[in-house]
This record gives structure tokens, sequence and C-alpha cells, in this order.
């Protein structure tokens, strides 16, 4: 039976993580995600895990270089800001092949900005963020429930392509407090062996990881194999929601908090008559392209709404091609779009004016 419990966004990713066999967090504190660090400090003790908190974010996420190398799940988190210094070590990690999963809970800004709620980061978790050929896996959730149920995804995704894998949410999703089910775990996850992790090598060859390599075929080589890695995600792990996408002449795309304010404004257009849709990216990287595609050969106007000047919707035009119009809705700085403004843009599509 499962069991529900009222919580906040935050603490139930650092629960999920927990029951999905994290045993080690390091993080530094800073707003609207202090919840998790504060969380794990008391309950990763509980499960003989460790909890340390970094004297920054620079050294956190290596931190989380090293435990991952040892094998172990591991996790940080931060928001905006944190996020940005630690992107040279998730390039690391990404060069290495280790498996971690982080979380952003995004800000505004640019700069330090504000403690508001933001998905300004977009291009940052997706294009990759720090330096080199590599990507994150990328997921983002809109409920308190689909971010526990992702959560432990990431770790799986995590150890299956032995890749950083990014959970990115915002302020309000952090903050806001719904009922979660926990499935009773009678006993505790079952983590992969990770053979080539730095456990010791008594009664078995050396492992080594590293991310330098001075002779160029080799490093040629070596992001070749992260990229056939990434493309099998590509394949496989692409995560969508239509909603009355059927005979939709106008569809709306948001993906986090915004796409539970776009599927309301979907609501009240429907009973005024127009038919609008709702297309909510779940994995934002691979990003859904194909579906976005299909739906471009019988829409005329996509809507892409966001809390950031535009990141989204380059992907949203790359995928139809020019096949539909695409129009833009954003808000920024802390703001959150209104289903009102959102509905009040489809009508302007629909009479022509938008």
């Amino acid at each position: 039976m499962t069991q529900k419990r009222f919580m906040t966004g935050n603490e139930a990713i650092a629960e999920a993580a927990v029951q999905a066999g994290c045993r080690c967090y390091f993080g530094y504190p800073i707003t609207p995600q202090n919840e998790i660090c504060e969380y794990m400090s008391w309950r990763l003790p509980e499960v003989g895990g460790c909890f340390l908190q970094a004297e920054s974010e620079v050294a956190a996420i290596y931190m989380v270089f090293g435990a991952a190398g040892a094998g172990a799940r591991v996790m940080t988190s931060s928001s905006s800001p944190g996020i940005s210094l630690m992107m040279e070590g998730v390039s690391y990690i990404a060069a290495a092949e280790l498996p971690c999963v982080i979380v952003n809970m995004m800000r505004g800004g640019p700069g330090l900005g504000g403690i508001q709620p933001s998905q300004s980061d977009y291009f940052q978790a997706t294009k990759g963020g720090g330096h080199g050929d590599y990507h994150m896996l990328v997921l983002a959730p809109s409920t308190i429930q689909e971010a526990v149920n992702l959560t432990m995804l990431a770790f799986d995704h995590a150890d299956k392509y032995r890749n950083p894998v990014m959970i990115l949410g915002d302020g309000c999703l952090g903050q806001m407090m719904e009922p979660v089910g926990f499935k009773p775990t009678e006993k505790p996850i079952a983590v992969p062996q990770k053979e080539w992790a730095l456990t010791g090598a008594s009664g078995r060859p050396r492992n080594l990881l590293k991310t330098l390599y001075l002779d160029p075929p080799i490093l040629e080589s070596r992001n070749l194999q992260i990229a056939r890695k990434l493309q099998e995600a590509v394949k496989n792990e692409v995560r969508a929601e239509s909603h009355m996408t059927e005979d939709a002449e106008i569809i709306i795309a948001a993906y986090g908090t915004v796409a539970r304010i776009a599927k309301t404004a979907v609501k009240i257009l429907r009973e005024k008559g127009l038919k609008v849709g709702l297309i909510r990216p779940i994995s934002l990287y691979p990003f859904p392209y194909k579906i976005f595609a299909e739906e471009a050969e019988k829409v005329k106007h996509f809507l892409v709404v966001e809390m950031s000047l535009g990141q989204m919707v380059e992907d949203v035009k790359l995928a139809i091609c020019d096949k539909s119009q695409v129009h833009f809705y954003g808000r920024v700085g802390g703001m959150v779009p209104g289903y009102d403004e959102i509905v009040a843009e489809a009508k302007k599509i629909a009479k022509g004016t938008g």
C-alpha cells in the first residue's frame, strides 16, 4: 500500500533520493532549495549515509565526483548561481563517465537575481553548461509526485548511461506542498554493481578514471564514445505529455510549473470553444522533437510559454522546421504567468492578432 505524506517539493525530492539508494549528499545552502540540504542532514545518517555541507558549490561538485567514482549513488542540489559554480565539475563528471544526480531549483537571474521562481536556466541545463562536448540528461517535473518519481528514475538513468542527470525544477515546485506517495520499502533498493568503480584493486585489474587525454585521436575517440552513449538515451528516454492535442488548432508548449498553469488555461479556452491543446516536455534532454514535428503536420500555431525571455522556444522552432507559426509569451525576474495571461495570448492567436 502506497504511503501518502504531505511534503514540500524539496523534502519530497530528498526522500525520493534516499529511497532510490542515494547514500551520499554534498551541497551548499542557497534559496530556494535549502530544504533539500536540511532534510538530507538528518535523513542520511538514519540510513547509514553521509551528509556533508561543503564550503562552496565548487567543493561540493568535486566531492560528488569522488563519491561517484567510488561507486556510490550520490546527489547534490543548488539553485541557479550555485549550479553555475558547479559547471566545471559537471563537465569533469561527464568526461569521466560518472553517474550522479543534480537538482536545480531555478531562481531569477542573471547574476544573483532574486529568490523567486524562474526557468531561465534551460540553456545551461540542456546545452551542456560546462565546457566540451557532453550533455546532461534533464528531467522536468510539474508536480511533487512527479518529482518523486523522476528523482528515482534519475538515479537509474545515471547508472545506466554513466552520466550526470539533472532534475530541473523551480522555486514554486520546491516550496509548495502536496500529498505524495512512496512505496513501502521492505528491503534496501538493489544498486547496480559498478565494475569500473574505484573500490580497491585487490583481486581484480586496476581501474582508472581520468579526463585528461593529450593525444588528439584518443580524445576524439573518448568524445565519440560519450556521444554514442547519449544517442542511446535520445532513442530510449524521450518523455512528454500530450493533453487534448487530438483536434487542437493551437498547441501550447510549456514545462514544469508553467505547464500546470497552461493546463488550466487549456480547460478555460476549451470551455470558450477554442480548440487548444498542450504538449509538456518531461525530458528536456533528450527533447521530444518528434512529437512536436508530428503535431506540426496538422497544427498551424504553437504558443510557447516560459518563465524566461525565450529558451525552450528555440527547441520548439527547431522541431517544427517552419511548418507552423511559433508564438512566444514569457515572464521573467520571478514573475509567474497567470492562466488569464495565457488565455489572452491564445485568444490573440485565434483572432489573428497574436
